[in-house]
């Protein structure tokens, strides 16, 4: 007799080559609207499959966690990181949680580089000129930008990202500067001819640059707060491609205001999709450069992230470990 497949709920539409190949190895309930799946939705996934793929956009929390049923056991995640998870919680359910890592890096290390060049050199305000009719013609002194060869690039985080943008920086001619809970070996400090800081303040106080790599977890919560903002000199920038709640999103948006910092290239947000009227308001003002967090958004990564996906549930089905499972001593 045929071994019955798992039942799968898909909480988001992925690539189609992703979702043909599902159906073929499970019992998958895809969602073809494509529209976040409400709370009462998810509780009945969690009640009913024996496997969820949730996104960074499902809040899979303890409540909801307590409504698993008996056949859950599994929580596959469609994201690099876990911080829409409750991985404690689900431990002690007995369901493991895993994630697709890795798959992510030379992607948003691109995003990454394209912010700096773009806060830098005011792409985006220059993109819209010719449109908005605001071009008259060169001019020697207007849309005047900065060079970032020679400039200091603090990177907060130097896990696989911050390592892929350190050696795109190092060729354009920065200077790489770190932050980071352990320090990398002295081999990868060599590579990238980059300068450690135990302290993160001092770190701040001497970059031109700075661009956030670090996960959200409680103990990255405001880690950029209003005092380490205050850090950063008048002239410098920040670029924030990790997680929206890593920075005093309030903070940040004061001192762009008073002219306390240059710029910033924002990805993600402090209450995405909510995006600060304050924040629109410097866009405008050519203050800030907003992207609809897409630093991983090319058919390459999903299409990744999604066979990592079906690798995790298929050798966690077949009774083995996943390779990519979260515990929580992990975060």
């Amino acid at each position: 007799m045929p071994k019955k497949k798992p039942l799968v709920v898909v909480s988001r539409r992925l690539p189609e080559v992703i979702e043909t190949r599902m159906c073929e190895l499970f019992d998958t309930r895809l969602n073809e609207s494509d529209k976040p799946l409400t709370h009462d939705e998810l509780i009945e996934a969690m009640r009913t499959a024996d496997v969820l793929v949730p996104t960074i956009t499902d809040r899979i929390d303890s409540h909801l966690i307590a409504q698993a049923g008996e056949q859950m056991k599994l929580i596959a995640n469609f994201g690099n990181g876990v911080d829409n998870i409750d991985v404690a919680s689900a431990l002690d359910r007995s369901i493991t949680v895993t994630n697709t890592p890795g798959v992510l890096t030379e992607d948003t290390a691109d995003m990454t580089m394209a912010l700096i060049l773009s806060v830098s050199r005011r792409l985006v305000e220059g993109a819209s000129a010719i449109p908005d009719g605001a071009w008259a013609g060169w001019s020697p002194t207007w849309m005047l930008g900065h060079r970032i060869t020679g400039k200091r690039l603090g990177i907060v985080g130097m896990g696989r990202i911050g390592q892929a943008l350190a050696r795109r920086a190092k060729s354009f001619g920065l200077s790489i500067h770190y932050h980071n809970r352990r320090r990398v070996s002295a081999d990868l400090e060599e590579q990238l001819e980059a300068t450690y800081w135990e302290s993160l303040d001092q770190m701040l106080a001497r970059v031109d640059v700075v661009s956030i790599h670090c996960p959200h977890t409680p103990a990255t919560y405001h880690l950029l707060s209003a005092r380490r903002l205050a850090h950063l000199r008048s002239h410098a920038i920040l670029i924030n491609t990790a997680r929206g709640e890593i920075v005093d999103e309030n903070a940040l948006v004061r001192m762009l205001e008073a002219d306390e910092m240059a710029g910033a290239g924002l990805d993600v947000f402090e209450h995405e999709p909510a995006v600060s009227p304050k924040l629109l308001k410097l866009a405008k003002a050519g203050k800030v450069t907003l992207l609809p967090h897409m630093g991983s958004a090319t058919i390459e990564s999903r299409i990744d992230m999604g066979e990592k996906v079906i690798i995790n549930i298929k050798t966690f089905m077949d009774g083995h470990r996943p390779p990519d499972r979260v515990l929580p001593s992990m975060l």
